[in-house]
């Protein structure tokens, strides 16, 4: 079966019913996929922990994480409403700042540059040379993004991670998900480049680097300066 047809069956299997039952579940115990890998960057920190960079730091949950472990914190985000949250929230840590303005102008060295869900919203290669230019010497890059499924491998993942959605959902969040205000959404935009487009280019920019596949829609990109 290939890859298509491995995600075209699971979305018709049962005239579609399965898939329905599992947004279903998603939506009553839903999870932040992205907050999930703080915990993978906290443990995968350079050794020395100087100044780290958040390329589009959202609401700043990473920022205040990175903060006991850096002596400076910068986080950067194109939406003006994302940095004001993110300024509320790390508004009482001395060591955090919030910029406006190209991040790709900032000041470095960096020991330390993360995204998450942010390089598949610019230009990859162009984004991938400048962290390169912006990491010291033994600096690390640590990056969380999405692809678009395209082998039997990534569609493997992709059911992989529609089945076990909602499994985490309800592990994370036993309790339904109250109707209520919810916060702001994220800017939103789909990957247009698959995985292994997205492997020439990091190994192209960033020899060694290092790519998985993970549940949750998710890819890691994990690269060390020499």
């Amino acid at each position: 079966m290939s890859g298509m047809a491995l995600r075209g069956w699971a979305r018709t299997f049962a005239n579609g019913t399965v898939v329905a039952k599992l947004e279903a579940l998603n939506a009553r115990h839903p999870w932040s996929h992205n907050d999930h890998f703080h915990s993978w960057i906290l443990a995968n920190l350079p050794e020395r922990r100087h100044s780290a960079l958040d390329v589009g730091c959202g609401r700043g949950e990473l920022l205040a994480s990175l903060a006991p472990h850096f002596a400076t914190v910068q986080g950067a985000d194109a939406d003006a409403s994302m940095r004001e949250l993110a300024a509320q929230r790390c508004s009482g840590l001395a060591n955090v700042t919030v910029q406006a303005g190209e991040w790709a102008r900032t000041s470095g060295p960096f020991d330390l540059v993360t995204m998450i869900a942010v390089l598949h919203h610019l230009d990859v290669a162009n984004a991938l040379r400048d962290v390169r230019r912006l990491l010291a010497p033994n600096g690390k890059f640590l990056a969380v993004d999405l692809a678009v499924p395209s082998s039997l491998r990534d569609h493997a993942w992709d059911l992989a991670s529609a089945v076990t959605n909602p499994i985490i959902g309800y592990v994370k969040h036993p309790w339904p998900n109250p109707a209520g205000k919810q916060p702001p959404p994220f800017p939103v935009r789909d990957p247009t480049q698959t995985f292994d487009e997205l492997r020439d280019i990091v190994d192209d920019v960033m020899p060694g680097a290092e790519m998985r596949h993970h549940l949750g829609f998710r890819h890691t990109i994990a690269w060390t300066k020499r």
